[in-house]
Parts: structure tokens; sequence; C-alpha cells
């Protein structure tokens, strides 16, 4: 972890669950099957300790949720009962 004064910039993407400040590894890429079609792909960066919780945290909301590597972008991220696995085994 890399300590950051308050309003600095971090030097590297940070994972987005509240309050955590590691570097991020994952993009926990998701969107809105009711408001969004499948080319519009939201993303949440997580580190590894909180991967999984905002996959599911997203899953349990039915919402089609697709993880990868950090530097692994997605163009579309399809309903769940197409999209291929994840890392870690959330889809």
């Amino acid at each position: 972890m890399t300590l950051r004064l308050p309003g600095e910039e971090p030097s590297a993407p940070i994972c987005s669950r509240a309050g955590c400040a590691e570097d991020a590894v994952w993009n926990v890429n998701w969107r809105n099957p009711k408001i969004h079609g499948v080319d519009r792909v939201k993303v949440w960066l997580a580190c590894d300790e909180h991967r999984e919780y905002l996959s599911e945290y997203l899953a349990a909301r039915d919402f089609p949720v697709q993880v990868t590597p950090l530097a692994e972008k997605v163009a579309r991220v399809a309903d769940a009962s197409s999209a291929p696995s994840s890392p870690g085994g959330t889809a």
C-alpha cells in the first residue's frame, strides 16, 4: 500500500472499495442491464482482497460481471447466462 496525503492524486490506480487505499490489480467490469446495452461497460477497480466482494455485490443485484486483470480491457459485458467465467469463478 502507498500512503497518500489528502488531496494527493494516486500514482497508481486504487481499489474502488470504500475506505480502501490499496493498489488495484483487477478490473470488475459490469453493467446494469435495465439501463445499459451489452456495449456499455462500467469498471470498478479492485485489489486482491476486495475483488470477490465487489464482484459478488454486483452479481447479487443481477448485474452481469466480468473480472479481468487490470491491464485487460473488455469491449462488452454479456448477460450472466452467456458471460465467460472470470478469474476465481465469478462471472
